[in-house]
């Protein structure tokens, strides 16, 4: 049979093609991986560096290779189009510390303050939308530990359990300049179970307060901090130590006394538990219109007068039952003497008397901290003249802080003695 003419030039045709076929796919290969200066990858052909992040970081503090940095110091930095960030500290060990990022985004703090004369390195990741991250990084030295430090005090001590009208105390054991307040304001911090609003209030400048917009809620858990070690505070001077405090609010125990009736009204969360007759301060004497807060509990004292008001109107008195309200000296007390006059004429010097039962019952059934308010006297309470915190409308007390005030979104769901005296428990000092 003879072959077709396709027949007979089919396998010679297919060689020549599979042959073309490899010298195409040869010639493509080295395209793609060289170009035509003498083999450089071609990027064009995606064989060449990867493309940069679409975020970017930029650490500002502490400054790369920076050297007597406080130890106090956090993290600031900035990023640029980032979805997710996270910072990392570590020493020169490579052992990380713990902290946190703050509310702004724009810093992260220690949980403590640093080590003094240690080198650390700062790392902050920034990563985009294109999941790349970006990094910065800076190695800096802490200062050496300095001479001069200031310590940060409490009045309140762990675990003590508190009326409703408690501010938070702490003092200074240096006058804190104003233009640092601002800076040691910023490393206080308080947190309460449940979630109360509140600020820092600057009494002098060796102390500040902090209260709630409100009165505490009852039974409510508070924790407050100052992260005060190796923080800059004026001339020269450095917070010695940070210092943390928990405190348990109790109920929520409010006297009311009104001058009208000469009868103090007590309530307990909310309820009333029990009406006393009082006799206030005379007309020479008068008590002070204000709301005041329990400041100590004696069980036995002696008021002793003659300094302040001289030998024909100054006495010396055994006293039951006090609860002192001002450093002027008014206190709630036992006074058997005027029981008589209780309920219908004002003949102390300023203090609220009760009878030897009332003032026994009101001893046993308040604590530090619980409010009292009284009203229709001749002579309005001072500003200072003890804990006045409550005293000043929130407005007024919002004005003593360095900051200014930036109210929560929603408060509800933003983000804690010797026989025969009641005194506060040990102070804590950093």
């Amino acid at each position: 049979m003879r072959a077709s003419q396709d027949q007979l030039i089919r396998p010679g045709g297919r060689r020549r093609v599979f042959a073309a076929g490899l010298l195409a796919v040869a010639l493509a290969f080295t395209s793609a991986c060289t170009d035509g200066d003498g083999g450089k990858p071609s990027s064009w052909h995606g064989g060449g560096e990867n493309p940069a992040p679409k975020a970017a970081a930029t650490i500002s503090e502490p400054a790369a290779d920076a050297k007597d940095v406080p130890a106090s110091t956090g993290v600031t930095f900035t990023t640029k189009d980032a979805v997710e960030t996270a910072v990392e500290l570590k020493d020169a060990a490579g052992k990380a510390v713990e902290g946190a990022l703050a509310k702004d985004g724009k810093s992260w703090l220690p949980a403590g303050a640093l080590a003094y004369g240690t080198s650390y390195t700062a790392t902050v990741t920034a990563k985009g939308d294109d999941g790349r991250p970006a990094t910065a990084t800076s190695t800096f030295t802490t200062m050496a530990k300095p001479g001069n430090q200031v310590r940060v005090s409490s009045f309140l001590g762990d675990n003590q359990v508190v009326g409703v009208g408690m501010p938070l105390i702490v003092k200074f054991s240096r006058a804190i300049p104003e233009d640092y307040r601002d800076d040691v304001q910023r490393r206080m911090s308080v947190t309460s179970t449940p979630v109360q609003e509140g600020i820092w209030h600057w009494v002098s400048p060796t102390e500040i307060r902090y209260r709630p917009k409100e009165f505490w809620k009852p039974d409510s858990k508070v924790s407050y901090r100052v992260q005060a070690g190796g923080l800059p505070m004026g001339a020269g001077w450095y917070g010695r130590a940070d210092l943390s405090v928990d405190v348990k609010i109790g109920a929520a125990v409010v006297m009311t006394v009104d001058n009208k009736t000469k009868r103090m009204t007590v309530t307990r969360n909310g309820s009333v538990i029990k009406t006393i007759p009082v006799s206030l301060g005379k007309k020479s004497t008068p008590s002070s219109s204000g709301t005041m807060v329990v400041i100590e509990k004696l069980r036995k004292t002696v008021f002793d007068t003659f300094e302040e008001l001289g030998p024909e109107e100054g006495y010396r008195t055994k006293i039951d039952f006090a609860q002192r309200l001002t450093w002027g000296g008014e206190f709630i007390h036992a006074a058997p003497w005027s029981e008589g006059q209780q309920g219908t004429t004002n003949v102390s010097h300023g203090c609220v008397n009760v009878s030897m039962a009332n003032g026994d019952w009101l001893f046993k059934n308040t604590q530090i901290g619980d409010p009292i308010t009284v009203k229709g006297t001749e002579r309005k309470l001072q500003n200072g003249n003890g804990w006045t915190d409550w005293n000043m409308s929130w407005d007024e007390y919002v004005k003593g802080s360095a900051l200014p005030y930036e109210p929560p979104a929603d408060p509800d769901a933003a983000t804690p003695t010797p026989a025969g005296t009641v005194t506060p428990s040990p102070t804590p000092t950093a």
